[in-house]
């Protein structure tokens, strides 16, 4: 048994082939039921991110004497790809990107322990450094609203940190519970600067002898009676008062009271951070996943738990505030409708091709039976039910049923020439077996290296690439096995009967007829469409990706360093008052901390407009509102705008002053809107400059200096400061002066500092107090400082043509020595894409070539086929055109699905006329009997295919905007390229073979030896 007579085979035998594909297909249902659904595939990217906090350090700071010890230690880590790191006020990030391929768990704990190595070297006043595996998958997917009417504000919050969020961590898949808004309670120790003073004793010194003092502790063991006791040590104050009455030593053998120099209360920390919803101040916590879990398990999981904790606590009620999900849940649905859809419409042209019930029947059993399969065959590739994934089954929907569609067709046309069903089946099935395996290699050897693709990109594209070739190969099993095995039982003969006879296949016989005739001229004509491709694909914008349509949308907020909580309050509800006054807007939810703000609005299902032509209404609107950068969160990436640069170099003064350059000449670009640095702003800053003199006279060291003024500003660190012990928790003990004492300079002035004589003195004596500035934000790249640009674009703009005039922008063309322009964003992937992409087109084309130079066995003949590619594009560039889409990722796999299309119709085309003129017909009519045998098949799988393509193109549930242009793009080329290919392959065609029969006896005679190749052996010399 070969591949031609594999459905013979199965005609014969009936019960191996239905028991595989039960088999299969309860496989296949199984797997779909468990298998995750996300809104994006699972991309295993190998991250590290440490993180170093160190309250009140500036980021000058910072950067010297943290993050860049930080980066030399782990810049030595085999596998390091990229190191990029963001330094702000007290906090320094650095992420750790390794190559594709690292196991991320050892790449952690390689990052670990370089971070302990220089642990001694970094200062002291850090909190311990913090080394995560990046976990999380995206943003939060939710946010929820939580109110009492039984308990305080801080009882509240620590419910929620406590009770809400164990129970949620326990959800598989649930990565963080991060509470916004709230307060957490502290002691706070409000010291008296004056008293302190007239004391001599710092803050330092209270927060030491504090932490000495106010704890419980072990104490050994003892033997007393004959039995073991262990020995505790409580010196844990049992409430604020008696906190207050503790003794603290201020030095020459005298104590005071606490109470005499600071007051003692039970109260919460500094609120630097709150939730509002539609201008109401809340208390909210959102919900993040982890990588590796499904959006809607997890979230389904976690609103049932928070219905059961609504249920345990009556007095409490939650509100979600904001999702992403219903978005996920759409898409998901919509996909599947758009599947289905396409495969009944599929279906419904066989019929009206065919006219019986019984041969479309068996067309559409092979939908199912190819598509269910598939996702055992996914959820064995680990991949997930996501857009990616589910765009590659909609789009093979039309597809599944082509193979069946051209082996019914066959069957069908046997039967009509007086065969009967059973032997119709085993003929056709055998006739057309190498050309139904050759047009499957086509649609794998071109998906194959897409799903193959490496880097990032190919991270997406495997579940791509590699679920069509999964369902194309299952199709060409159901076609060779399932198909002409159902037929030879279930369909009925009629005998002799007329089969693809009608006015239609008759003008296109003459105009077949006519191409032969003229087959220069028909030539020219291929010519002339793959120049006016080119042409217009030329004219077409470029876009990486389209935008999508959601129905929410995101505000960042970013004012002037240095603003309050209070300032950034007032100018978060401002925004939230234009955005409510927009009719598309249902809800607003701002995350508001002090400098920044997140508003997360909801917009109106049924609203007119989309939410890109929404954001860039109320952008002018936005941007008007003073004393802060209000802006949309772009769809694109990079740091929340739609453009974004980034510039490297070791030299911050050429850097920054490049950078302006750049920006300058940016605002010349009339695609571009409000272009400027990223965190250019300078924060204000009181600067301390001791006098060594007498600070050295006095044994003033600059590092009690530091210590003294921090811990009196903002309290220690929270692994240094004392504990109040409760009986679930311990709380801090916070000891700094008042909030409103901070807002006097005097205040700070007189703030006592040691002296080595046991002694104190005020600040002002040894140290020069004023006023300065700072960079509020600092970025590194590489171990080198980055600046980054950003930029808007104008409605109706594209960022593929905004990005060659930034490209020629004079600054840009020609940077100093030593600055450079790094990938960044979508600009990164779009180069790593492209670059893929051309390497997944060339492999794919050779693959195919070699397809069917192993199917002829003929060198020419292939050619043809691979000619008949450039045919492909033009429908598709004229259907982008007159529907006004760019060209993006989405028209690209598009094109690679046509490639796959029209080379399985060129073949069904050559296949036919070779088989013909093995069997001695001569050239030119076995090249008409092609056209009127493979005429009808092929219009029926184009017709088909389109059918199939019309949901996703039409986009009728969920949002269109990543398949619309795809679906669009497909219709086009196949409508046109079909037409195309029925009339110039044969022509083309006929002048190959004609060139082969000229050019191959004269390279046989020259090249080779000329021996017999009967098999006789040479005749040997006598012995």
């Amino acid at each position: 048994m070969n591949f031609r007579n594999i459905s013979a085979w199965a005609i014969r035998n009936p019960v191996a082939p239905i028991v595989l594909f039960i088999a299969l297909t309860l496989a296949g249902i199984l797997s779909f039921m468990r298998m995750d659904v996300n809104n994006q595939p699972d991309v295993s990217f190998p991250v590290a991110q440490i993180t170093v906090t160190q309250p009140g350090a500036a980021p000058t700071e910072m950067e010297t004497q943290v993050t860049q010890r930080i980066e030399a230690a782990v810049r030595g880590i085999s596998g390091v790809d990229e190191l990029s790191s963001f330094v702000s006020e007290g906090v320094s990030t650095t992420t750790v990107q390794f190559s594709i391929g690292i196991p991320v768990d050892r790449g952690v704990t390689d990052v670990r322990e370089a971070v302990s190595r220089i642990r001694s070297d970094l200062p002291e006043g850090i909190l311990e450094p913090q080394v995560t595996r990046l976990d999380i998958d995206g943003g939060p997917i939710a946010y929820f609203s939580v109110e009492a009417v039984d308990m305080s504000l801080e009882e509240l919050s620590w419910f929620v940190d406590n009770t809400v969020a164990k129970r949620l961590l326990a959800i598989p898949g649930m990565a963080q519970v991060r509470r916004g808004g709230g307060v957490s309670r502290e002691i706070r120790v409000i010291l008296d600067p004056v008293r302190m003073q007239a004391q001599g004793i710092t803050a330092a010194q209270i927060n030491a002898q504090l932490r000495q003092v106010n704890l419980n502790a072990g104490g050994g063991r003892a033997e007393i009676a004959g039995s073991e006791q262990s020995v505790r040590v409580l010196g844990n104050a049992q409430d604020a008062r008696s906190l207050g009455s503790k003794l603290i030593s201020v030095g020459l053998g005298r104590t005071v009271k606490l109470s005499d120099i600071a007051e003692v209360k039970d109260l919460y920390a500094e609120q630097r951070s709150l939730s509002k919803m539609d201008g109401r101040q809340v208390l909210s916590f959102g919900l993040s996943k982890a990588k590796g879990y499904s959006d809607l398990k997890v979230y389904d999981q976690a609103m049932a738990e928070i219905a059961k904790l609504q249920k345990e606590n009556p007095k409490l009620h939650f509100t979600e505030l904001y999702t992403s999900v219903e978005y996920v849940r759409a898409q998901y649905h919509s996909a599947i409708d758009a599947m289905i859809e396409g495969a009944v419409l599929a279906v419904l042209v066989v019929f009206l091709f065919l006219r019986d019930w019984r041969a479309t029947f068996i067309s559409a059993l092979a939908i199912p039976l190819s598509a269910i399969p598939a996702f055992w065959l996914m959820d064995l590739m680990g991949f997930t039910l996501n857009g990616i994934s589910m765009l590659a089954l909609s789009l093979v929907a039309g597809v599944l049923v082509d193979d069946a569609i051209v082996e019914i067709e066959n069957i069908v046309r046997h039967m009509r020439m007086g065969k009967t069903a059973y032997q119709a089946s085993i003929d056709a099935a055998d006739e057309i077996g190498l050309a139904v395996l050759a047009t499957t290699m086509a649609i794998v050897a071109v998906f194959l290296p897409v799903g193959l693709m490496p880097g990032i990109s190919g991270q997406f594209f495997k579940n791509f690439g590699l679920t069509i070739v999964a369902a194309v190969l299952l199709s060409l099993a159901v076609a060779r096995l399932i198909t002409p095995m159902v037929a030879a039982y279930f369909l009925k003969a009629h005998g002799h009967a007329p089969h693809g006879e009608n006015r239609l296949m008759r003008g296109y016989m003459r105009l077949l007829a006519w191409s032969l005739r003229h087959r220069w001229w028909t030539v020219v004509a291929g010519g002339v469409a793959f120049v006016a491709t080119i042409i217009l694909f030329a004219t077409l914008p470029f876009s990486f990706q389209p935008t999508i349509n959601t129905n929410y949308s995101q505000v960042r907020i970013q004012m002037a360093p240095g603003s309050t909580l209070a300032q950034t309050v007032r100018v978060s509800d401002e925004a939230t008052a234009v955005l409510k006054a927009a009719p598309d807007v249902t809800a607003a939810f701002s995350d508001i901390s002090i400098g920044s703000a997140d508003i997360y609005v909801t917009l109106d299902p049924k609203r007119k407009r989309t939410s890109i032509e929404f954001e860039r209404a109320l952008a002018p609107k936005l941007n008007a509102i003073p004393d802060a950068r209000v802006t949309f969160q772009s769809q694109s990436g990079g740091l929340g705008r739609d453009i974004t640069i980034m510039l490297t170099g070791d030299d911050p003064a050429k850097l920054n002053a490049t950078a302006l350059q750049v920006v300058a000449q940016m605002r010349g670009i009339p695609e571009l809107r409000s272009p400027r640095i990223d965190g250019d702003l300078q924060r204000p800053e009181i600067t301390i400059k001791p006098r060594f003199d007498l600070a050295a006279d006095l044994g003033v060291t600059t590092a009690a200096l530091s210590q003294t003024i921090r811990i009196a500003t903002l309290g220690d660190i929270d692994q240094n400061v004392a504990k109040f012990s409760l009986a679930d928790r311990q709380i801090p003990i916070r000891v700094a002066i008042d909030e409103n004492a901070r807002r006097s300079l005097s205040t700070i002035e007189n703030l006592p500092v040691p002296t080595t004589a046991g002694g104190s003195v005020p600040l002002k004596v040894v140290a020069e107090i004023g006023f300065g500035a700072g960079p509020s934000q600092l970025r590194r790249y590489n171990q080198t400082r980055r600046i980054a640009l950003g930029a808007d674009l104008a409605p109706g703009a594209e960022a593929g043509v905004a990005n060659p005039k930034i490209d020629a922008l004079p600054a840009l063309a020609n940077l100093p020595a030593g600055i450079q322009k790094v990938p960044f964003g979508d600009s990164k992937w779009q180069a790593e894409l492209v670059q893929n992409f051309i390497v997944a087109v060339v492999s794919g084309t050779l693959l195919v070539f070699a397809v069917l130079v192993l199917l002829y066995k003929r060198v020419m003949p292939p050619f043809v086929n691979m000619g008949s590619l450039l045919l492909a594009p033009l429908g598709g560039a004229l259907a982008l055109h007159l529907t006004g889409y760019a060209i993006s990722m989405p028209v690209m796999i598009g094109l690679l699905m046509l490639l796959g299309i029209v080379a399985k119709n060129s073949i069904l085309l050559v296949d036919f006329a070779l088989e013909e003129m093995s069997k001695g017909v001569p050239r030119g009519q076995a090249i008409l009997d092609a056209g009127h045998k493979r005429a009808q098949p092929i219009v029926m799988t184009t017709v088909a295919m389109v059918a199939g393509m019309v949901p996703i193109a039409f986009s009728l549930g969920g949002d269109g905007s990543f398949r619309a242009p795809m679906g669009i793009t497909v219709i086009g080329g196949l409508i046109v390229s079909t037409m195309l290919t029925l009339v110039i392959v044969p022509a083309t065609f006929s002048l190959a073979v004609e060139f082969e029969q000229w050019l191959g006896p004269m390279l046989g005679r020259r090249l080779t030896n000329n021996e017999p190749r009967d098999g006789r052996p040479a005749s040997l010399p006598a012995e």
